[in-house]
């Protein structure tokens, strides 16, 4: 931990670049609006990628609130004055009223293999419920599919984590798209990443399409 709080995360470092290609091309270009981030750990990732956008609004989240200092350590050292102050929000839990205002995005890094099942229900129910139709909500991490591991690391890495907490661990990807699906996101885009993660695009339903 840096003397001002900030807390450091090597994985954000080498991740962010790739993830911010991706957000890149998904994100609204022009106009405003909010990216609620969910589950931001440290905050790396929030201060970053909020410079690399100034037209929107950043908003951190963590259900740690031993993570909010560091969270907003990192927002104040990179200057983002676009980023808000770190809320409070479970995924699984009863969802702040902060986090259900003009939300044109939403950003799950990491997250659904180190929290029980009922956090991706939860992210998912209020993706569908809080994006307007057409707009994204990306996923980051590693994933299984078909019911299979798609790498040795991944497969050592599950069974580290449910050691762990028997509630946790590498989600199979059609699972966590079927849980969009009845939420009314549609499975865009599935992104090979480095370090055999990958990045997984759901866009909210049309309403004629619902």
């Amino acid at each position: 931990m840096s003397f001002d709080g900030r807390r450091f995360s090597p994985s954000c470092d080498r991740n962010r670049a790739p993830i911010l290609e991706v957000l890149r091309r998904i994100l609204p270009r022009e106009g405003g609006g909010v990216v609620l981030e969910i589950a931001s750990g440290t905050g790396q990732h929030a201060a970053w990628f909020a410079r690399e956008f100034p037209h929107l609004t950043w908003q951190p989240s963590d259900a740690d609130a031993g993570l909010h200092g560091s969270i907003a350590a990192w927002i104040a050292h990179e200057g983002a004055t676009n980023a808000r102050a770190p809320l409070m929000l479970d995924a699984a839990a009863a969802w702040p009223e902060a986090a259900e205002h003009e939300i044109v995005a939403m950003l799950n890094i990491n997250m659904v293999h180190i929290a029980p099942w009922g956090a991706c229900e939860g992210l998912m129910a209020k993706a569908g419920e809080l994006l307007s139709p057409g707009a994204p909500l990306l996923m980051y991490g590693p994933f299984a599919r078909g019911g299979r591991h798609t790498a040795a690391s991944n497969e050592s890495f599950d069974r580290d984590l449910r050691a762990s907490d028997p509630e946790w661990g590498v989600r199979d990807l059609e699972d966590v798209v079927a849980c969009a699906a009845a939420n009314g996101l549609d499975h865009v885009e599935t992104i090979a990443m480095p370090a055999n993660n990958l990045s997984v695009v759901y866009r909210r339903r049309r309403l004629e399409e619902r």
